[in-house]
């Protein structure tokens, strides 16, 4: 079997790791890397660090507007997959790179294979809502990290191709929990475990938002405990464009780093008294290490954390965000609603059965 896998960010690279690994030991697969997140530090340190083979195309689309991005993926993935005539199209969570591979396939009447679908924030408004929405649609097998996500695509009248997985992103943080490089990650910063917190933030609806990155940047200002923020290029971009440089500099409370490897990631996240973010994946990753989380959003896909009690959603408010910190606790249980860490050898299977014969 012949298979294209199509990543382009930072998350997507954490999750192609160990289905790589799976589907190269029966089959053919080509990665494709369409280029959306380009630096070094958001790109190739996770292909070195995860042993991510390098990707057998790059399209270097770089950033620019959904349109923008989306459009010029197209046409270089139709002219791919006409050339290299694939059964089947895999396709990560919700990014543009996700939309459009997914598109490109469907429109060629190549079978698309979505791993992470059924996810849903219930939120239009977010681009990558509406990108999980179209690839979940246009899915032949869809792929499903929680009982949640199956029953989300039953409520739209999606059960044909739905397939309950668990969750790759847990194959590999399981993997890379003990590495040398996530133990050492909080001594070379300087932090003493479980006295600092975590902070991510990426999100259009936030980085964009003088009023609500102003709001976030305050209560990480006034945190009871150290924030070590990992700052995607994108929100330190707009913090100088939006006139909040000056407010985060006087922020002792607040260290900022560019953004950390995966591995070095594991570790501090592991370490820390609580993870302020509004990615998606970490919040899950918080719950992986028994990390309580503050979600710097209104809504989650990953609502499991929240029912549990492992994640309170705070929105962009100060006071929200601080009384969160300051009633943090960890909860007596933690079930195994993501799987047991072997998602990738499940969709190895799932392929296997609906597409043919190994090579």
């Amino acid at each position: 079997m012949k298979i294209i896998s199509i990543v382009g960010a930072r998350p997507q690279f954490i999750k192609a790791a160990p289905v790589c690994r799976a589907l190269r030991s029966q089959h053919e697969e080509l990665l494709v890397h369409s280029g959306q997140h380009y630096d070094y530090n958001m790109s190739d340190v996770f292909f070195e660090q995860l042993g991510i083979p390098r990707p057998d195309f790059n399209l270097g689309v770089g950033s620019g507007t959904h349109g923008q991005q989306t459009a010029e993926m197209l046409v270089l993935l139709e002219e791919l997959f006409t050339e290299q005539s694939p059964d089947v199209v895999l396709v990560y969570g919700d990014t543009n790179t996700t939309l459009a591979g997914g598109l490109a396939a469907a429109k060629l009447n190549i079978p698309v294979a979505h791993v992470e679908a059924g996810l849903r924030s219930f939120n239009r408004t977010m681009p990558e809502e509406v990108n999980r929405v179209v690839v979940d649609h246009l899915s032949d097998i869809l792929l499903c990290p929680t009982r949640t996500a199956v029953e989300n695509l039953q409520t739209e009248g999606i059960t044909d191709g739905v397939v309950l997985v668990g969750d790759v992103m847990l194959d590999t943080a399981r993997h890379f929990a003990n590495a040398e490089e996530a133990a050492a990650a909080v001594e070379h910063f300087g932090l003493q475990s479980g006295e600092y917190y975590l902070a991510t933030v990426h999100r259009a609806g936030n980085s964009d938002s003088e009023a609500r990155l102003g709001a976030i940047i305050q209560a990480f200002a006034t945190a009871d405990k150290p924030v070590i923020w990992a700052i995607h290029p994108r929100t330190a971009k707009n913090i100088g464009t939006l006139g909040l440089q000056a407010v985060l500099d006087k922020a002792d409370n607040i260290t900022t780093v560019p953004p950390v490897s995966y591995v070095e990631t594991v570790g501090l996240l592991s370490n820390a008294a609580a993870l302020l973010t509004d990615s998606g994946g970490m919040q899950k990753e918080a719950y992986f290490f028994s990390v309580p989380c503050v979600t710097l959003r209104e809504e989650t896909e990953w609502t499991e954390t929240v029912e549990l009690g492992w994640n309170q959603l705070v929105g962009a408010d100060t006071n929200r965000i601080l009384a969160a910190m300051g009633s943090l606790a960890k909860p007596e249980s933690r079930p195994d609603v993501y799987g047991d860490g072997h998602a990738a050898e499940a969709i190895l299977a799932v392929l296997d059965a609906r597409y043919g014969v190994c090579l």
